[in-house]
């Protein structure tokens, strides 16, 4: 399955298909998502746990012992605790983010939903989120996950990717496009 899809390829696409089918089997593949989701989460709020994923300086008992107490405190546990476990017993947790976005891409597929990277200026009510979503699924005949990123410096509108598509009604490239207009006009 991971060759299938070049988003799922190297050492993260090896572990993720793994995950994946162990989920599968399991039947946990949603619980699992959502503990994965939980982590990066986690991983994005914290730099203490940032630096222990990425720095090669902890040895591998350091790094189990600390993930251990992050994953309990979280209240990640079963598949997805073991899991991440033994990406640090064998000295892959720095490619954790790598391994998540991989394991999304596997369950996006298996569900035939599509993701959506989305960006926008400020962050978005659930009302826009699900007519955005409703918009989306009209376009791909698809249920559409999206990823949503704010970034203040597009000032206003929203870029959204979708596969290979993108669409890009931010007001700073309208700006930049009548900066250019007016530079070879004068």
């Amino acid at each position: 399955m991971a060759a299938e899809d070049p988003s799922v390829s190297g050492v993260s696409g090896r572990y993720a298909t793994a995950l994946f089918e162990l989920a599968r089997d399991e039947q946990s593949v949603d619980q699992v998502r959502t503990d994965l989701d939980k982590f990066e989460a986690l991983l994005n709020e914290s730099a203490d746990l940032k630096r222990l994923v990425r720095s090669p300086v902890f040895a591998a008992d350091a790094q189990l012992k600390a993930l251990t107490a992050v994953l309990d405190k979280a209240g990640i546990a079963g598949t997805s605790a073991k899991f991440l476990k033994v990406l640090t017993a064998n000295r892959r947790l720095f490619a954790v983010a790598d391994v998540i976005r991989a394991y999304r891409a596997l369950v996006a597929k298996f569900k035939g939903e599509a993701t959506a990277e989305v960006t926008v200026a400020e962050q978005l009510s659930d009302k826009n989120l699900d007519a955005l979503k409703a918009a989306l699924k009209s376009v791909t005949g698809k249920d559409v996950a999206l990823n949503v990123k704010v970034d203040p410096s597009i000032i206003g509108g929203l870029v959204v990717k979708l596969g290979s598509r993108m669409v890009d009604s931010s007001l700073r490239t309208k700006l930049n496009s009548i900066k250019n207009a007016m530079k070879e006009a004068g």
